[in-house]
């Protein structure tokens, strides 16, 4: 297996993507990133001041000539929002690609497929690069390719939970199904500690 990552005719020099929330300081968040040698890091676009560019913002300690920034759409519980999210990210200048989530359960953060697939759709068609945060659905994750996703992004374990991969048999049957468009293990994998 390459150490490098293809997305959507984008080559990525590691396989490795980080985020950008959880950190005690973007500094501590600046070494972090620079010590796992990611090449692409999250940024929830919701939590981010994009408009106020005289304080400071975690954007700042991101080395953009050396890290691609992906755009999530974090704490987006509906299509609409997840949507209009991507479109803001895009507006400013973040990118056209966006890691989309569409959260179904408040508490476990799982998502909501249905929202999801609507989502999807949507931001295809408006040019958008899509790498949808879904569970491990062999169903929906064909739905979401055949919508014209580039890459899906199976959960390992709940949001946030550090408890690495919990699901390990079901993400063997998605990789050996799911061929089309790189599939990305995501969620509770690691913490920033």
């Amino acid at each position: 297996m390459s150490g490098t990552l293809s997305i959507a005719g984008r080559e990525f020099r590691s396989r490795l993507i980080v985020g950008t929330g959880k950190y005690r300081s973007f500094q501590e968040m600046q070494r972090c990133h620079e010590s796992s040698g990611a090449a692409m890091v999250t940024v929830a676009v919701r939590r981010v001041n994009l408009t106020d560019r005289s304080k400071e913002s975690l954007l700042d300690y991101i080395d953009r000539t050396k890290i691609f920034i992906l755009p999530n759409t974090a704490g987006c519980y509906n299509a609409d929002d997840a949507v209009r999210t991507a479109m803001l990210a895009r507006e400013v200048g973040l990118s056209n690609w966006v890691k989309l989530e569409v959260i179904g359960d408040e508490k476990t953060l799982f998502p909501d497929n249905a929202g999801l697939l609507e989502a999807t759709r949507i931001l295809v068609k408006e040019g958008f690069v899509v790498l949808p945060y879904t569970n491990d659905d062999i169903v929906n994750a064909r739905k979401l390719i055949d919508a014209g996703a580039a890459a899906v992004m199976p959960l390992a374990a709940p949001i946030g939970s550090g408890l690495g991969v919990q699901n390990s048999v079901n993400l063997r049957i998605f990789r050996e199904m799911i061929t089309q468009v790189p599939m990305i293990v995501d969620a509770g994998v690691g913490t920033a500690s």
